[in-house]
């Protein structure tokens, strides 16, 4: 097996080098990540030139530097980079957990979103954010959802989380729903040497939720969480309604005064 690692913390962050020595026992690993820190870059893709370093991290590994985003690092490590067909593309792991609206703003989330496009599985892999982070074990409980999943179908996409470690071994491991109701966030102000006013984006645990079957929850509770998601960001339902709607639209004259 082929795989692509890449990730959105950059290529010299903990989290990635501790699931790279990880999916090692599965085949051939390719890391092709971003030169720096992408977080919250979500699926944006650059139109500049991207400037590819190669990296030996002696005693790690050795992959591709992109100053680019994570959605680039996947379609150029696809397109260029590799000289073999990718069989699976895996994303992370994160420094901090990517559950409910927070998949949106994920760039580890979307470089697995880049290989659905090329109809190629893949799986986003985060840990509940601490500041001494077990990523070694971590990865290890990564390792172990990956294998159970495999194999994977074309294009795709897989989110899974693992809650802190410090409390504590994972309670088991949950298949669930992407959360949608949003976390309690606010806006914290300051100056700055000129006296332009700053404001910093803060936030706290999720707001209540309706259901107990979904990712923040489950996560919040000591679970390894795992939820199936689609790029196909289509209403059909709603589709189907205005499908039903008879639609006469033209060119309106213009009236004389």
């Amino acid at each position: 097996m082929h795989i692509l690692l890449t990730n959105d913390d950059g290529i010299f962050a903990p989290g990635l080098a501790a699931i790279y020595k990880k999916l090692t026992r599965l085949g051939r690993v390719s890391v092709v990540a971003p030169a720096e820190s992408k977080s919250g870059a979500s699926h944006s893709i650059s139109f500049e030139p991207l400037m590819c370093d190669k990296v030996d991290l002696t005693g790690k590994f050795a992959g591709y530097s992109v100053n680019g985003s994570p959605a680039d690092c996947v379609k150029l490590g696809i397109m260029e980079l590799t000289d073999e067909k990718v069989d699976l593309v895996v994303s992370g792991m994160n420094h901090g957990a990517n559950v409910g609206v927070n998949v949106y703003y994920s760039g580890t989330v979307a470089a697995a979103m880049e290989a659905a496009f090329f109809s190629i599985p893949s799986v986003a892999l985060s840990v509940a954010y601490e500041e001494d982070t077990d990523f070694d074990t971590a990865a290890e409980y990564g390792l172990g959802v990956i294998e159970k999943l495999l194999p994977l179908s074309p294009g795709s996409v897989i989110n899974i989380n693992v809650p802190m470690l410090s409390k504590g071994e994972p309670k088991g491991v949950k298949v669930v729903s992407q959360s949608t109701s949003g976390y309690h966030e606010h806006y914290t102000t300051q100056s700055d040497e000129h006296g332009q006013t700053l404001y910093q984006l803060g936030g706290g645990n999720h707001r209540d939720e309706k259901s107990a079957c979904t990712d923040t929850v489950a996560l919040f509770d000591g679970f390894i969480t795992v939820t199936a998601l689609h790029f196909d960001m289509t209403d059909h339902e709603v589709n189907q309604t205005l499908e039903r709607i008879t639609w006469h639209i033209g060119t309106r004259e213009k009236t004389k005064d």
